[in-house]
C-alpha cells in the first residue's frame, strides 16, 4: 500500500493507490475472501456444532435463513444460527400494533434496542456475532463477502434512497463498517451513510482494519 495505515480511524481517512485499489475491487477482494473463508472454516465448523447443541436446546431450529438483496440487487438466502424465537417475524407486527413507541422506534431503526423476541441464547450469541457464522457459506458460494454492507431485505432498501446504487455495486458483508462503529447507537440514516463510505472507500487495509475491530467485537461481546 502506498500509505502505512496504523489503526482503524487511518484507514478510514488514509487516501488509496487509485490502481492498487481498482486491482483489489475487482480481484483481490474476492481471492481474499476465499482463502480467508477456507482458512477460517475448520474453527467455524467447531464452533457451530457447539452452537447447534445448545440452540437444540432453546427450541425451534438452529438455523434460520432470511432472503436479503446482494450486489447487482439479486436475491439469495442469508444463513444466520437463530437467535429469536419462533414466528418473530409476525410478532414484530403484534408489538408494533400495540405498542406506539416500538412501532415508532422500529420505523425509525428497523431494529429494537430491548427486543423481546430474542432468546437467552441469542443474547449472548448476537453480543459476540457467532451468529453470523453460517454467513461463511455465503462468502464461499459468492453471496456475500467478508467486509461490505450488511445485507438488507428488499423493504429496507428503500431506506437508502438515493445510496442504493452504492449498496447494489458491492457483495453485502458477514461484517462491515457499520457493525464496528456503535450499530446499537447509530441510527439508519447514519448507517446508510457508512455503507456510502464504504464503497467509495474500500480497500485491502480498510478490509484488514475493519476484521480486526470485529475480532475485537467477538472478544469483548460489544456487539448488538
Amino acid at each position: 500500500m502506498a500509505h502505512k495505515v496504523a489503526n482503524f480511524d487511518d484507514a478510514c481517512r488514509a487516501p488509496t493507490a487509485y490502481g492498487t485499489s481498482r486491482f483489489y475491487r475487482r480481484h483481490g477482494k474476492r481471492f481474499f475472501d476465499i482463502s480467508l473463508s477456507i482458512f477460517l472454516l475448520p474453527l467455524a465448523l467447531l464452533i457451530l456444532a457447539v452452537l447447534v447443541i445448545a440452540a437444540r436446546f432453546s427450541g425451534g431450529r438452529p438455523f434460520y435463513f432470511q432472503e436479503r438483496i446482494g450486489r447487482n440487487g439479486r436475491v439469495f438466502r442469508c444463513y444466520k444460527v437463530r437467535t429469536m424465537v419462533p414466528n418473530a417475524e409476525n410478532l414484530i407486527h403484534e408489538l408494533c400494533e400495540h405498542d406506539p413507541e416500538i412501532a415508532a422506534e422500529w420505523a425509525r431503526d428497523r431494529k429494537l434496542r430491548n427486543d423481546p423476541r430474542i432468546t437467552r441464547l441469542g443474547r449472548v450469541l448476537r453480543k459476540t456475532s457467532l451468529d453470523e457464522l453460517p454467513q461463511l457459506w455465503n462468502v464461499l458460494k459468492g453471496d456475500m463477502s467478508l467486509v461490505g454492507p450488511r445485507p438488507v431485505i428488499a423493504e429496507e432498501l428503500v431506506y437508502y434512497g438515493a445510496a442504493q446504487e452504492s449498496y447494489l455495486a458491492v457483495r453485502p458483508g458477514v461484517t462491515g463498517y457499520w457493525q464496528v462503529s456503535g450499530r446499537n447507537d447509530v441510527s439508519y440514516a447514519s448507517r446508510v451513510q457508512m455503507d456510502r463510505v464504504y464503497v467509495r472507500r474500500h480497500s485491502l487495509a480498510f478490509d484488514l482494519a475493519i476484521l480486526v475491530k470485529t475480532l475485537g467485537v467477538v472478544v469483548n461481546r460489544t456487539g448488538k
